[in-house]
């Protein structure tokens, strides 16, 4: 039997919303999404504490998907806090708000769990698939790699790099210089040779997959996409060389060209190239040429999880799967 349910994916950089219709078979219909810019972890890598002007925007976002959510049917809003909560000293006091706000039920979990939630996700958003993948969920405050092959996870990292706090650190140059970007991409590279290549080296995905907004976002560049089409982003083959040409094109354009970009979401365009300076440096350190991307991730993982969702095998020939269901659907 089916719930109505709202999931609210509280990052460093974005409040996303996700309300669906959740069953443990069939997985999810969904009602609505939304999302919203709240930059909940600027200045965090300098002060260690996140900022009273933060909280109250992420404390009106989250507001704002609740009243959305509960006015669409949802029974319970399911919230998940990431890498800001996780790693600013006064976390548990926002999270101590956010869980005295009406309706709304929120922990923060760890870099392993978040990694875990989002290959469920992006397995339902795959068609279910069972065989082995690994996934890379490019944050803003952390980057989480981990290798499934159905339920079963085989390894899981989570490093503390991520879009907002490298945008703060490597980029303050408009637009952005040669330096910066060599500082930056040398520092990715080394963060993963040391945290995450030690932990994965032993397992070997069939596939590799994408997930977050920098690889739908450069996917949908990469598409020349006048508005964003999540049929046509998913699934899509994002090569190196073409992340390698979309990061030279895109610093050398202004912050204000950047953000008027065609399909590129608020609050996006000073975050864009470092996350896909990850994203080019995970490609390397793995030997691969490309990702598949995938659209779906922690929230769809956040409610597939609280109805007890599984891949199984993939469905015969002939009938869609929940997520091509969906899809038509858009």
């Amino acid at each position: 039997m089916s719930a109505a349910l709202a999931a609210v994916d509280l990052g460093t950089n974005t409040v996303r919303l996700l309300v669906a219709d959740a069953d443990p078979v069939g997985g999810l219909t969904p009602r609505a999404v939304d999302q919203v810019v709240a930059r909940l972890g600027e200045g965090l890598r300098e002060r260690g504490r996140l900022a009273p002007a933060a909280v109250d925007r992420t404390l009106r976002a989250v507001r704002r998907c609740r009243d959305r959510a509960l006015a669409l049917g949802a029974d319970e809003i399911l919230l998940v806090a990431t890498a800001a909560v996780r790693q600013a000293e006064n976390g548990d006091a926002l999270l101590a708000r956010l869980a005295a706000e009406p309706r709304v039920r929120a922990r923060v979990v760890s870099g392993a769990e978040e990694a875990r939630l989002t290959l469920l996700g992006a397995a339902w958003g795959l068609g279910g698939r069972r065989d082995r993948f690994g996934l890379v969920d490019v944050g803003g405050g952390s980057t989480e790699f981990a290798v499934a092959e159905g339920d079963r996870v085989l390894g899981a990292v989570s490093v503390t790099v991520g879009v907002v706090d490298l945008a703060e650190r490597f980029f303050a140059r408009d637009p952005v210089d040669a330096g910066e970007l060599r500082a930056c991409r040398e520092h990715v590279a080394r963060r993963l040779r040391d945290e995450v290549w030690p932990v994965l080296g032993p397992v070997d995905p069939v596939e590799w997959v994408a997930t977050a907004g920098t690889p739908t976002t450069l996917a949908a560049l990469d598409l020349a996409l006048a508005r964003y089409d999540a049929a046509r982003v998913r699934g899509h083959r994002l090569a190196r060389a073409r992340i390698d040409r979309l990061v030279a094109w895109l610093a050398a354009l202004p912050l204000a060209a950047r953000a008027r970009l065609p399909g590129l979401e608020p609050g996006r365009a000073d975050v864009l190239v470092p996350g896909a300076l990850v994203l080019a440096a995970a490609l390397a350190g793995l030997g691969l040429e490309a990702f598949t991307v995938a659209d779906t991730g922690l929230r769809e993982g956040i409610l597939l999880d609280a109805v007890g969702w599984r891949p199984s095998a993939a469905p015969p020939a002939g009938r869609p799967s929940a997520a091509d269901r969906e899809r038509r659907r858009q």
